[in-house]
């Protein structure tokens, strides 16, 4: 599987648009500042997850991206499916051409392979991950960079309590 750093960043990214959901829509400008990833970067990935119904925009003042259906109906795979990222493990590309023309010895094994990375990578939805108490902790401490804002981690303890 060759999982580049389009998909793991676009995963980021969705993460943390997830992670501040309830703060109404996030820009892209504070995703890069949290993240580390390039301003331009994000704009090319977000137009891929907007295209695949993955985010929705929101003009004006105060705008930025949205997810545009529930963190518990978004799930890894979709995420690095819609940014064209393959999670393929074989030499081929899934052709079957891998061995002057025709499928190489192991070619079904590195399908399945591909199939079970697909099948792990869908049963995590961002809610999931959410749920997870290292990933809060991370969100924490990047919220503690600027202590002048306040936590999303906070900010969804605060709404279920």
């Amino acid at each position: 599987m060759r999982l580049t750093t389009k998909g793991r960043y676009a995963v980021t990214a969705m993460l943390d648009l997830a992670i501040h959901a309830q703060q109404g829509p996030v820009s892209l400008n504070d995703i890069s500042g949290r993240q580390g990833i390039s301003l331009s970067y994000l704009e090319q990935l977000f137009a891929k997850l907007r295209r695949n119904g993955l985010v929705a925009s929101v003009r004006g003042p105060g705008g930025g991206y949205r997810l545009s259906r529930e963190s518990d109906a978004i799930n890894v795979a979709d995420i690095v499916d819609a940014v064209n990222e393959s999670m393929d493990a074989t030499r081929c590309n899934r052709r079957g051409d891998c061995q002057d023309g025709q499928p190489c010895l192991t070619h079904h094994l590195w399908l399945d392979l591909s199939d079970q990375i697909h099948d792990f990578l869908s049963g995590i939805t961002l809610s999931g991950l959410l749920e997870r108490e290292e990933i809060r902790l991370i969100a924490d401490r990047q919220e503690q960079k600027d202590p002048n804002r306040i936590s999303a981690v906070e900010e969804k303890d605060a709404q279920t309590a």
